[in-house]
């Protein structure tokens, strides 16, 4: 697609969307004649947005003898238009910092998401960083007959619980030697290559031995899925009064289902935590962004060279892209920073 067009009308278009997320008013051939500055004649103008409407870049509303851009035109511009400005530039980066003190990395999430509001006005979200699920230390206690208690410590030094029923009583010096045995041999791997050992490793192992590490194993995966990455929202209530959803309720009540209900928007958090970078998610171009008038503009950030997390401004489809490249981009190396501090 983007040798399809000459320069002329690359330039018009450039200049149809910055005009249009500047006004959010359909472009007409004069206004667009004027903000290019190119010295082209009504008629050529309008005959080059003839042929970017065919290609389906722009498209014309209603009645209207103005333009707007469609998805795809929005993702041409992204694309290969845009000219951010580097990260810092007027932001004041620095003045953010004191809201992400390193000192509890819940707080530091929260903080962030509100960050990503304000400086946006639309809607600031984080996930919150995944948990490395490894095995640092285990030990079993005997709370009585056949009952025991697995105490799975991960290496940050969080410790879980779980009570399990054995078929058969086991006495403290046996379940002693089970957590000896384990964390010599287990110790520092996940969940998941414990699992994939045990698989072959059952039979070699002494009975006891063999069903504390299967019970082990399926607490550890319990705790797992109940430490499932959650997300943190901020400013919802900003898309209220957004020009573009607020005059259609069915629009802004299909985006408060989508925080409501959450699958979704890990689903795309998720998707752009594997690519490293500012990634810009245009709605309606594609399955992960269904609804058409809304945009993401994402980051992945880290934790000790790690990606644990994503986080991102969700606005409306008419957003100055640049502008959200360089909050999110902001804020996610300054999260970064805070959780890597030790």
């Amino acid at each position: 697609m983007k040798t399809m067009l000459d320069e002329r009308s690359k330039s018009l278009l450039k200049t149809l969307v910055e005009r249009y997320i500047a006004d959010g008013q359909p472009v007409g051939s004069r206004t667009l004649s004027k903000a290019s500055g190119l010295e082209l004649s009504p008629a050529t103008i309008r005959n080059v947005m003839a042929d970017l409407e065919e290609l389906g870049l722009i498209a014309s509303p209603h009645t209207s003898a103005g333009r707007i851009p469609t998805p795809k035109g929005y993702r041409l511009f992204v694309d290969t238009m845009l000219t951010a400005k580097p990260a810092g530039s007027g932001m004041g980066g620095g003045a953010l910092e004191p809201h992400l003190q390193p000192d509890q990395p819940q707080r530091v999430i929260a903080n962030a998401a509100q960050i990503l509001s304000n400086l946006s006005s639309f809607v600031g979200v984080v996930t919150t960083p995944r948990k490395a699920s490894v095995f640092h230390h285990i030990e079993f206690l005997r709370l009585g007959e056949r009952r025991v208690l697995v105490i799975l410590v991960a290496p940050d030094g969080d410790v879980q619980n779980r009570v399990i029923f054995t078929a058969q009583d086991i006495n403290q010096g046996q379940l002693l030697e089970a957590s000896n045995y384990i964390n010599a041999h287990y110790a520092g791997l996940t969940i998941e290559a414990v699992r994939e050992r045990l698989k072959h490793e059952v039979d070699a192992l002494r009975g006891e031995i063999a069903m504390l590490m299967q019970a082990a194993v399926q607490a550890g995966t319990e705790v797992m899925e109940g430490n499932q990455e959650q997300m943190v929202i901020s400013g919802e209530r900003n898309l209220l009064t957004v020009q573009d959803f607020s005059h259609d309720m069915g629009s802004l009540r299909r985006l408060f289902d989508l925080f409501e209900q959450k699958t979704q928007l890990m689903r795309l958090l998720d998707v752009s935590s594997r690519a490293e970078g500012v990634r810009i998610y245009i709605g309606g171009e594609s399955q992960v962004v269904p609804y058409e008038e809304l945009s993401i503009v994402s980051a992945p950030y880290e934790v000790d060279g790690q990606i644990v997390g994503t986080l991102g401004v969700i606005g409306p489809t008419r957003m100055a892209y640049d502008r959200m490249i360089q909050i999110v981009d902001i804020t996610s190396r300054l999260v970064t920073n805070a959780l890597s501090q030790k």
